[in-house]
């Protein structure tokens, strides 16, 4: 048995917590965990660490690696899958397959399931039992988990149920995102689940059935991995349920209700967060109903004689919407693209391969930054012409390298680079190194980053 999580996303449901170069799988939203590590340790109580792969673009993989690597200390680079190009889900689960067939050389009836990096699951405890028994029955079908829905909602995705086998539903047809009217008919009929996007195949049920649906898909699977990866580009960018699940005769359904929800707007994360009493602690409410309030950087929020409305608030950008118009998030992102507005992309957060930095004070001729630099990580050896550098170390032990010397520096102590001089800063220590960095000169540009 394994498992693959498919780490793609764009980041644009939940702005401005998510950003195009740190999607929403990477936040954590309800817990104080990530949704990709919750997803990932999930699964950890099912299969073996070593049998769960991520598939990833290439942008994110550090963030996927050191995400994970956070949470479980034998977790391998190699169980990071980069895709050669971002198209969809049936090229990203092709990737996921020919890789376990041909470089793990796993059993060819093996069950693997294919898992979004970014969904809730609110009882986990019936989920596993739910995805184990998936595990045992799936057989040569083409699986998916049905959530029993419980509202008539238009945000996702519906399957019919067709009749009742072992333990699971053969499926009768996949329905678009239906209108209120149409869900409530779904609802009311009980022969419908939500589409939750998990689906559960093995190798050689796959290959059948691309063979069939998604030739292309089928063809290049045939080649050998190098060719594989350089015409990965070529392959149509496709859903999995429209390159197979919605044509083939072998797709079953498994259905569950285990308080899931894919968190694809910030009316499901209020619903999510409801239940938590003390998450009320910095906002001040008065005559304020319905009111749903989320601060990343822990502000006193105050509203006053309001209702029906969600503010969230990050480091950089304050978003206010009226519940129920999270879907309009989309107009907003779409302006920010359109004016080119730094936002869209980063927040004041940034995250690295070595770690993150986070930007304290952004003026014309000096910048504040705190550094945070994951143990065993290191900045690239650079020097700058046009600026100034000073380090203080709030956390860890640095290694610095500034021109001939090589130097530690313990908490509270500090260095400084000059202009034109080669400098480096690494952690070789246990626990991630901080540093406060202040920046000051005549330019402050990316470009006066210069790599000897």
């Amino acid at each position: 048995m394994y498992s693959v999580i498919l780490c793609g996303g764009s980041g644009t449901r939940l702005w401005p917590l998510s950003r195009k170069n740190y999607p929403k799988q990477f936040l954590n939203l309800y817990s104080d965990k990530s949704l990709l590590q919750e997803t990932f340790l999930r699964m950890a109580k099912i299969l073996p660490t070593k049998n769960i792969l991520l598939v990833s673009n290439e942008k994110n993989f550090f963030n996927v690696y050191n995400q994970i690597k956070e949470i479980c200390d034998d977790f391998s680079k190699e169980q990071v899958l980069v895709e050669p190009e971002s198209l969809n889900t049936a090229p990203a689960i092709a990737y996921a397959m020919k890789y376990l067939n041909d470089e793990l050389k796993t059993k060819k009836d093996a069950p693997v399931i294919f898992l979004p990096a970014d969904h809730h699951i609110g009882k986990k405890a019936d989920y596993q039992k739910l995805v184990k028994k998936a595990f045992r029955q799936i057989g040569d079908n083409i699986g998916t988990i049905g959530i029993t829905p419980t509202k008539p909602e238009t945000g996702y995705g519906y399957i019919k149920k067709s009749r009742a086998l072992n333990g699971f539903f053969k499926v009768d047809e996949f329905k678009e995102k239906p209108d209120k009217k149409t869900a409530q008919k779904y609802l009311k009929s009980g022969k419908y689940v939500w589409n939750s996007g998990m689906y559960l195949f093995n190798y050689r049920t796959f290959l059948a059935e691309t063979q069939k649906y998604a030739p292309e898909i089928a063809s290049l699977m045939g080649k050998k991995m190098p060719e594989f990866l350089k015409s990965f580009k070529k392959l149509p960018s496709i859903s999995i349920d429209y390159a197979l699940s919605e044509k083939s005769d072998k797709v079953v359904v498994f259905e569950g209700d285990f308080g899931w929800s894919d968190i694809g707007s910030f009316d499901s994360l209020a619903d999510i967060l409801a239940s938590k009493k003390d998450r009320d602690g910095r906002h001040v409410k008065i005559d304020s109903n319905n009111t749903f309030i989320h601060s990343e950087t822990d502000k006193l929020i105050a509203t006053i004689g309001v209702e029906d409305l969600i503010i969230v608030e990050n480091n950089d950008s304050i978003l206010i919407q009226k519940r129920g118009e999270s879907e309009r998030v989309k107009e907003v992102v779409a302006f920010l693209k359109e004016k080119k507005l730094k936002e869209i992309d980063n927040n004041v957060i940034v995250h690295r391969p070595w770690g993150k930095y986070e930007v304290l004070i952004d003026g014309k001729h000096h910048t504040v930054r705190k550094l945070t630099i994951y143990p065993g990580e290191s900045l690239n050896l650079q020097l700058h012409n046009k600026r100034v550098e000073h380090w203080i170390v709030i956390k860890g032990t640095a290694m610095v390298l500034r021109g001939k010397e090589k130097l530690f520096l313990n908490s509270n102590e500090s260095i400084f680079i000059p202009k034109k001089t080669k400098h480096q800063l690494g952690n070789l220590g246990k626990v991630n190194l901080e540093i406060i960095e202040v920046q000051t000169g005549d330019y402050l540009g990316d470009d006066d980053i210069i790599n000897p």
